[in-house]
């Protein structure tokens, strides 16, 4: 499942690719024939992402995508959830630093950089769009590229209400100016469930997906199954500047690199703990174990990330 800086990244794209653009909104697979028709042929007026929701604002005339939203004004949300993925191509004009490739793959997201298509016509100067592959949700098409979007968890148009509605739903987001670190503390010490899954609450922190929640817990040391009551408010507010940090860096790369320069003895190493059990800890030659934990696979070292006594989890 796509970080929240994979979404951060795709609003980005969108925004520079699309921004202030009338486009054609379609549903090639026909399970969003009745959505897509609602925004066909509007202008997109703002991109929006807070944790993994994805929020594109389309008005027919141009006007409003913030604040309580105007008339006529209507927002797409999409969750990607794990088997989600857009998809662009374009003309010689149609890139964008964020521009989000597929497939990406699905341990490290890592983004494929947009290709040219065989017979699309760019090596000729020309440019049509290709022809939709596998069960496309929506297309957005615009006058120097496509976007298609596939097997999204949820793909809605809603009104600004019901927009808010999903915030309110959702914790801080660490890459959101809103973001506030305060809530995050509180929500996290009112609760009498391990940090370790608190993390990957998004109505605790959004974004936060588990390769974060794993390096994030071994940068400060703190093991998973920590109580969140029991958790020191300082360490809390570290994690979460370290969040920013980190997560920031991903927006900026579209890669998640958790090491420290001086603890990388190549370029594979840029997870801490993160699908390394077994190999020796980076930084204290530990093996990093692996658990579950709500049917996600969990991953710490146990000299850096000491447990916690059994009355600390009870």
């Amino acid at each position: 499942m796509p970080e929240g800086h994979t979404v951060h990244r795709l609003a980005h794209a969108f925004r520079e690719l699309f921004g202030g653009h009338r486009l054609s909104v379609s549903s090639p697979q026909g399970r969003f024939a009745a959505g897509a028709a609602l925004l066909d042929g509007h202008v997109l007026t703002a991109t929006e992402a807070h944790g993994k929701q994805l929020f594109l604002a389309f008005s027919p005339d141009g006007a409003g995508g913030h604040g309580p939203g105007g008339d006529g004004v209507r927002w797409l949300r999409v969750h990607l959830g794990l088997y989600g993925s857009w998809t662009f191509a374009g003309d010689a004009s149609f890139t964008a630093p964020h521009a989000i490739g597929a497939p990406r793959r699905r341990v490290s997201e890592e983004e494929t950089a947009l290709a040219e298509q065989p017979g699309n016509g760019v090596a000729a100067g020309l440019w049509y769009p290709p022809e939709p592959r596998g069960a496309v949700r929506v297309r957005l098409r615009g006058e120097h590229g496509v976007a298609d979007l596939t097997g999204p968890t949820a793909c809605e148009v809603v009104t600004a209400g019901e927009k808010e509605a999903v915030h309110a739903r959702l914790g801080p987001d660490p890459l959101r100016p809103d973001g506030d670190p305060a809530a995050f503390v509180a929500g996290v010490r009112a609760r009498r469930r391990a940090v370790g899954e608190l993390l990957m609450d998004q109505s605790v922190i959004a974004g936060v997906g588990n390769i974060y929640r794993a390096e994030a817990l071994y940068r400060a040391r703190l093991h998973p199954l920590r109580l969140g009551r029991d958790t020191p408010a300082a360490r809390l507010r570290g994690i979460w500047s370290d969040l920013v940090d980190l997560m920031g860096d991903g927006v900026a790369t579209g890669r998640i690199v958790t090491t420290r320069p001086e603890h990388r003895r190549d370029q594979d190493d840029r997870w801490y703990v993160y699908h390394r059990a077994g190999t020796p800890c980076l930084v204290c030659g530990t093996r990093v174990a692996e658990s579950e934990m709500q049917g996600r696979r969990l991953f710490w070292c146990p000299r850096c990330q000491r447990a916690p006594r059994p009355a600390d989890r009870a």
